[in-house]
């Protein structure tokens, strides 16, 4: 039976939506709702911004009937299980395996499936990533143990996030301070600790650097409203982050006192390599990516990395930067081509292994406190530019290789 104008456009809709809040950026989900509107024999605009969809659609040739709809939505978080799902089952409809009632019946049991993970394998995922991004940093083994545990603290908040609204509005300053706060107190009886290293691994997931290189690859796109809208959003989090750091620092001396922290040794330099591998695999589990895509974005990782502290070596930050971007943009295209899946699932777990946003952070502390965390010289200036080349990275690699798929 075939259905109603009204039904096709509520498909979209909920497509649009869905895709949004797994964490699809503008440009591609609007090539996308209007691939899959045309594949309807519909037509239409779509104006996609983090905390807002608009839908323009008639059917071709009928301009006169036009349907009309605006919906407010919360900024999306990056799931690509769900995201590999629903493009999964978007291709299965345009292959004719499946009626477009069957698709919207398959959307609902998307939004409405559990979460890909369990708690504990998730908590494992956060004490994972906080020890591999301090050891990434070369800090001391000290570092590395209070990272993973105060991580597993994050954790219980981002747990706690979930079942309280008014905890989820105020999650990022409201962890950020009780890890500052407790990492203070650490250093009264280790003082092999790094305190404010401690802290940025223990939220490196909270810090916006994916979500920054979105906005400029947004913004390079010519998505003018949705790309400045995230920058702004991002600009924001990472305030609430060092508001966090400050404020839970202030405490954290009142009750403990100031401690200056010396650290004596450092994890040895080859660490870094399953530092990296471990970065990825905990990143595949706090992205929700499933199982069967996981080694694909692990490989995407470790592969950004090495291309980019091997041509960093030999060319500069900059250069080396642009390369591993490309790097991983050609094999998520060929990847996409290949498998016939988002891009995304690949691009993701290699872009935020370059991404600087930790150098953000790092600058934000050293130009209001006038203290390093790690000696990094021009920092600002650093991470301006490895923001540029990765987003040219991307976009000379789309235009090298195609994936053939708008997501």
């Amino acid at each position: 039976m075939a259905l109603s104008f009204n039904q096709q456009c509520w498909f979209v809709i909920k497509l649009g939506e869905m895709l949004h809040k797994y964490g699809t950026p503008a440009f591609r989900l609007e090539t996308h709702l209007k691939s899959v509107a045309e594949y309807l024999g519909l037509e239409g605009y779509f104006l996609v911004c983090p905390t807002s969809l608009t839908y323009c659609l008639w059917t071709k040739g009928a301009p006169e009937d036009v349907f009309n709809y605006a919906m407010r939505v919360n900024p999306g978080d990056l799931d690509l299980g769900s995201l590999a799902r629903t493009d999964t089952l978007v291709n299965e409809l345009v292959a004719g395996e499946l009626t477009l009632e069957q698709a919207k019946t398959g959307l609902q049991a998307i939004e409405n499936s559990g979460p890909l993970y369990s708690s504990i394998v998730t908590l494992l995922a956060f004490m994972v990533l906080g020890g591999a991004f301090s050891m990434l940093m070369l800090a001391s083994w000290h570092d590395v143990f209070w990272s993973c545990a105060l991580s597993a603290l994050v954790f219980g908040f981002v747990f706690w996030a979930g079942k309280s609204p008014r905890i989820s509005s105020m999650l990022e300053p409201l962890a950020t301070t009780v890890v500052a706060c407790l990492a203070v107190g650490v250093t009264t009886f280790d003082s092999g600790v790094n305190q404010p290293l401690v802290v940025l691994s223990s939220i490196i997931l909270f810090v916006p650097g994916l979500s920054l290189a979105m906005a400029f690859r947004e913004l390079a796109a010519r998505e003018l409203i949705s790309g400045t809208a995230r920058m702004m959003d991002s600009l924001m989090v990472l305030f609430k982050l060092y508001f966090g750091t400050v404020l839970g620092t202030a405490v954290g001396v009142l009750i403990w006192g100031e401690v200056t922290p010396s650290d004596p040794f450092h994890v040895a330099q080859w660490m870094v390599w399953p530092a990296v591998f471990m970065l990825a695999c905990a990143l595949s589990i706090a992205f929700k990516a499933r199982l069967s895509d996981a080694p694909w974005g692990i490989a995407s990782g470790v592969l950004a990395y090495a291309i980019s502290t091997t041509a960093t070596a030999e060319w500069g930050l900059t250069l080396g930067a642009f390369l591993g971007a490309f790097t991983v943009g050609v094999y998520a295209n060929l990847f996409a081509r290949w498998r016939n899946a988002p891009a995304a699932l690949v691009t993701l777990p290699g872009i935020v292994v370059l991404v600087p946003g930790s150098k953000l952070y790092v600058g934000l502390e050293s130009a209001v406190s006038g203290k390093q965390i790690v000696a990094i010289d021009h920092i600002g200036v650093q991470s301006f530019l490895l923001f540029m080349s990765l987003v040219a990275g991307l976009v000379f690699a789309s235009a090298i290789v195609q994936s053939r798929k708008s997501l």
